[in-house]
């Protein structure tokens, strides 16, 4: 009886855990997203690198995340930036050394690997 208990309660707080790490990648996927408008460069991808458990938080036992994500001033170049979460909180964003980017269609493509996609005007002449 009493260990049913408490594989029940193992069950629920793995799942907590789980479902708060979740709730951390969609955190900073929002936020690189954000980020990388704000620098005018495509967000490629984005993936955590490492959690591990911390005190603190807003719940008292929280993750310590950190996120890799890889963005392109150019279509061409990546680029790999880091996001430390402690938490549900966004600690701090290190972006590498980059050019600024020289096209205008990069940050509004709206097709999946970029390009002219959605994009209002491309020049190009390979949009149509």
């Amino acid at each position: 009886m009493m260990s049913d208990f408490i594989l029940i309660v193992a069950v629920v707080v793995v799942a907590a855990f789980f479902w708060q790490l979740r709730q951390m990648a969609e955190i900073s996927r929002r936020y690189a997203e954000k980020s990388c408008a704000g620098q005018k460069v495509q967000l490629l991808a984005i993936a955590m690198e490492s959690a591990k458990p911390s005190i603190g938080g807003t719940t008292g036992l929280c993750w310590r995340a950190k996120f890799m994500f890889e963005f392109s001033t150019d279509g061409i170049n990546q680029y790999r930036g880091h996001i430390n979460m402690h938490g549900k909180k966004i600690e701090k964003i290190n972006w590498p050394i980059f050019p600024e980017p020289e096209w205008m269609d990069a940050p509004m493509a709206k097709g999946k690997f970029g390009g002219c996609g959605g994009a209002s005007s491309c020049n190009s002449g390979k949009c149509r």
